[in-house]
This record gives C-alpha cells, structure tokens and sequence, in this order.
C-alpha cells in the first residue's frame, strides 16, 4: 500500500498538471488576440523588409488576408470534427492562435536574417508553417477521438490554407515560387505525421506496463470531463484500474413517529474530483435519504484518503442502495445520551457524544491544517470504545482548516490522547433523555467554484440535560482556517452552547478553478459573514423544531466495492506525471531533427 506522504505527494502533483488546463482564453479574447497578431505579425514581418508606404499597405493586406483565411479554415476544421466533443469553434481558433504564435516567431527570426537575403525570411516562414502543422497533428491525435482521416485533414487545413498569402506576396514580391518550394509543402506534411506519431507513440509506452493502457487514452477521457463533464469514459478506466475493498459505513438515525435526523459516516474518500468517482457522494447520499425519509442527512467525512476514492457512479449507487435499505430495517427506540464533550490539549481537539452503546465521536487539528487522517486513529479509537463497553463508533475528520501542509503523522500522537481523554469524559457522565432539531438550507449564492457543494449547510441541534449543542456540517473541502471558531461563537449567540463545524471534503468543487490546490476551501470564496449569517439562520430552524426522539446506530458493511486503492492511484499520477516529463525529454530531439531535416532541404530551395 502506498504510503500517505508519497500519496499525497503523488496527488498533489497531479493536481498541478490539470490546474494548468484551465487557462484557455474567452471567445471574444481569443478572437482579439488571433486578430492582433495576424494583422499585426504580417504588418510588422513586411514593413520591416519593405519600408515604405507600399511596404505598409502589402503588411496590411497580407494580415488581414491571413486573419480572414484562418477563420475560414477553423470553421471548416469545426465542421470537419462536428461529431468530435471538445473541439468547438472557440477551441479551434485557440489551437490556431498558438500555432500562429509559433509560426510567427520563425518568421521574426526570418525578418532579421533577412539581412542576409530574402530567401531567409521565406526559408524560416516555411519552417514556421512545418512547425504549426505538427503542433496542430499533435494536439488533434492526443485529444480527439475521431478517425485518423479527419484528424489529418484538419491538422493540415489551416497552414496549408493560411501559407496562401504568403506565396501571393512572394510572387509579387518577385520571389520566384518553384517546383522545390511545392516539394517541401507535402515533404512537410510527411515529416509532421512521422515526427508527431513517433512522439505519441513514446508517451503511451510509458503507462501500457504499468497501467494496461495508453496515458493517452487517459488524457482524453480527462479531457471529456473538463471540457463536457462526461465522467463515464474516465470512470471505464478507473473501473479497470480499481480494486475491491469492503466498505464500512456507520449510521446513526433519530426519530420518532418518523425520521428526524440521519448521520451518516461511510468508509469512503469524495474523490478524486468533479463528477468523477465518489466526488459527489456526499450530496448524492443527503438527497436521496432526505427523499426517501422526509428528513434532514448529512454525510461528514470519514478518516480515509484517496486510496478510498470509488471509482464510478456505479459504486456510488451500491452505498446509497445499501444505506437506504439499511435504515428502512431501523427502528428507534428510546434512547439516553451524554451531554456534548469536547477536550483539546492545544494541537488537537475531540468532540464526542455517547448514545445509549454508541458513540459519535470527530477530530480536528484547527487552527492549524487538518487533511485526511490515518485508518490507525479510527483503529485505536475503536479499541478504547470497547474498554469502555461502547458497541459502536462513528469517528469522524471534521476537515475544517487548511493553513499550509499537514503533519498528520506528527499529529497522531496528539489525535490519540485527546480520543483517550474524550471518550473517558463522555462515558463518565450521566445520559438524559435526548431532543433534536435539524435543519439544511442551500445558499444559491455560493457555487461549486466558490467550494460549496449542492448539500449545502445542514445543522443537527441536540440537547441533553438543558444542554444544547450543535454539529454544523457544510458540503465543502476543507476550511480556511479561523473560520470555524467563527462559527461556533456565533452559535454562541443564538443559545447553543457548544459546537463543532465539519466539511464533507466533497471533491466536486476540485478542479474547477484556476489555483494552486484546484478548488477553494470553504470561507476563501465566500463572504463569511453571509455564511455564518446562513450557518445561525439554519441553527435556529434547527432550534425551532426540536423534539423528543429515540435512536438508532448501526454499522453495515457494503462487500466488494470497486476503489482506486493506494497503489493504483499513486501510480495513475505517477504515470501522469512521468508521461509529461518524458515529452519534456523527447519533445527537443524529435522536433530539432524534424526541423533540421526540412531547413536542410530548404537550404537547396
């Protein structure tokens, strides 16, 4: 099993990869830019050899010729791959505005060796073209799925179209435009499939051992997601990569008459990201139980990694089945419970709450950075349980601040004597008759990309003994840190006299937003003060409806669920990231030979 350093090291890395996707420009920004520098290259490149007022008119036409003649040829391409998913007309003149970026380098490098003879401008324009047209067959054969005959046509359409004003000019120019020159139009379109497969065929060699399957091929389900939010060619991988694990979930129902208020804690990480895998399973399970029970859920986040991550919506669909079932079996009884304790020794902090043989009981390292905790912790927290006769354990990461990197390993030390100490408090003291309010509401104003997930906010209220306590669970990834002791002062307030804030560490917020970690921890993106004043608007719903109720716990074990796994994983971002370092490496020699042999022949033009 990998272990949760080189994990997270592996995850991280990943995560910095498909960050640097989502830099592609707006429509209208992409259309200015194109426009600027085909008007501008070619008013500059032909001023400069000829300046003069001629010199200027012939720059002018030849770039807006150049601009006119690229939009012409992306909307053919658009046409041409219509059945293809990611390329729209937008992402068609994005390609386009890189490989101008590049063919119009050559040719500045070509205005200034004209000093040399204007043979060399149009000797290194030539190579630019050789260079867009394998750009343009490397980005298509690694990102689209349509047949080979189509992704040939459209790599070659643009530069072959867009080289047109350039022979004009040189024609009128006096250049004389010989058989050699047609030679090296069709010498190229050789070269780039050769060079730009071979390139290709070097990256998939990469991941065929270790994964079974093209890193390309990964590439662009990855890309299916982005682009369209298409999880199920991604997941197909995921499933066959995955590896079956027996998956706990413990479940904790109030209620009377009918359901009040249902925990659930499944043994399950919300990952890896978007829609894909488990990301969503948090939202998923709150909607169908509150659906199926009339009743207020919520989902906190167990002490899994990504190692856990389910690897499809068919996994997801098996837990929530399952816990539906199980908590139609359950019928609550009247039940006692200890009043709410909390215990810090000044790095870590645990609340736990016994009812009737069971406990309910969270961790958390605020204020400073608490990621996902060892299996170790929920182990020994088990152990001391049963010392004290407890049946059963809901323990629960409250993932509530990030401020830097986490030291969990550091941390557990201190995670394991304050669940000591906590459980040794709560089973000391003297269960009452329970009550319970709950409440969720879902501010519309806060998006995925602001870290809030479609859960919402849903805040469970107990009492016992006259006193109130609260657990506020938001369907986000983490918390910037401070907020939660926000929160609970604010509860303060309203009468609840203590509290704990926990996130879900739903993954559908990830990958969403242009930043270091991919998505933004709950408070970063958010005015807070909205959302405390949402957090105490949901208590007091929660305040407003409580009631006698009986409890229920179970655990229930759901077999042989499809999971990433440690050493899947950690290897699928390895492969990730070795596939990018081996373009780095190959990209230089394959392309410098491919351009060496054409200037070669050039030479001779």
């Amino acid at each position: 099993m990998a272990s949760e350093d080189s994990l997270r090291y592996s995850m991280g890395r990943a995560v910095k990869r498909y960050s640097s996707l989502f830099k592609l420009p707006s429509d209208r920004k992409v259309l200015l830019l194109l426009a600027s520098l085909c008007v501008g290259g070619g008013l500059f490149s032909t001023i400069i050899l000829l300046p003069s007022f001629e010199g200027l008119v012939d720059g002018m036409l030849l770039g807006l010729a150049l601009f006119l003649t690229n939009l012409i040829a992306d909307f053919v391409t658009m046409l041409i791959l219509r059945r293809d998913t990611i390329f729209s007309f937008r992402r068609t003149m994005a390609l386009s505005l890189f490989c101008w970026a590049l063919w119009f380098f050559c040719i500045f490098v070509g205005v200034a060796a004209a000093a040399f003879g204007l043979e060399w401008w149009v000797r290194l324009c030539l190579l630019g073209f050789s260079s867009a047209l394998i750009m343009r067959m490397v980005v298509f054969s690694s990102t689209s799925s349509m047949d080979y005959k189509r992704l040939l046509v459209a790599s070659f359409l643009q530069p072959f179209l867009c080289v047109v004003p350039f022979l004009i000019l040189w024609t009128w120019m006096g250049y004389p435009i010989t058989i050699y020159i047609t030679i090296f139009l069709f010498l190229s379109l050789l070269v780039a499939f050769v060079s730009a497969f071979g390139f290709l065929a070097l990256l998939n060699r990469v991941g065929e051992k270790t994964l079974g399957f093209h890193p390309l091929s990964l590439f662009k389900a990855f890309m299916l997601n982005w682009v369209l939010s298409l999880n199920a060619p991604f997941e197909e991988l995921l499933e066959k990569l995955g590896e079956d694990r027996n998956v706990e979930i413990a479940l904790v129902k109030f209620g009377s008459s009918q359901s009040k208020a249902v925990v659930v804690v499944p043994s399950v990480h919300p990952g890896p990201f978007r829609n894909v895998g488990s990301s969503l399973l948090p939202s998923l399970l709150k909607a169908d139980l509150e659906k199926q029970f009339e009743c207020v859920a919520c989902v906190p986040h167990g002490l899994l990694g990504h190692e856990f991550d389910l690897a499809s919506q068919l996994q997801n669909r098996r837990i929530i089945d399952t816990v539906v079932a199980s908590l139609k079996d359950m019928e609550t009884s009247e039940a006692k419970a200890s009043p709410f304790v909390k215990v810090s020794n000044g790095l870590a902090t645990a609340c736990c709450q016994v009812f009737g043989k069971s406990v309910f009981i969270s961790f958390t390292l605020a204020p400073s950075t608490i990621e996902d905790l060892p299996q170790e912790l929920g182990l020994f927290v088990r152990e001391e349980a049963g010392k004290h006769g407890l049946d059963l354990c809901a323990v629960v990461n409250a993932h509530n601040s990030i401020n830097g990197m986490a030291e969990m390993q550091e941390s557990l030390t201190s995670l394991k004597d304050v669940a000591t100490k906590c459980l040794k408090e709560a089973v000391s003291m003297k269960q009452l008759p329970i009550e319970i309010g709950a409440a969720t509401f879902l501010p519309e104003e806060f998006r995925l990309e602001d870290g809030m997930g479609s859960g919402g906010i849903t805040v469970v209220v107990t009492k016992s003994g006259g006193q109130k306590a609260a657990y506020v669970v938001i369907d986000g990834n983490n918390m910037i840190s401070g907020l939660r002791e926000s929160i609970i002062s604010s509860l303060n307030s309203v009468g609840i006299e203590d509290s704990e804030v926990f996130t879900t560490d739903t993954h559908a917020v990830s990958a969403l937003v242009l930043s270091g970690q991919g998505y933004h921890p709950v408070g970063e993106a958010m005015d807070n003060e909205k959302l405390i004043g949402y957090i105490k608007k949901t208590a007091l719903a929660a305040l407003s409806n409580m009631e006698r109720v009986g409890v229920a716990c179970r655990r229930i074990t759901v077999p042989s669920i499809k999971v990433l796994g440690g050493k899947q994983l950690e290897a699928l971002c390895l492969v990730i990231d070795k596939t990018l370092q081996r373009a780095k490496r190959a990209a230089a020699p394959i392309f410098a030979v491919s351009g060496l042999l054409l200037m070669v022949y050039l030479l001779f033009v």
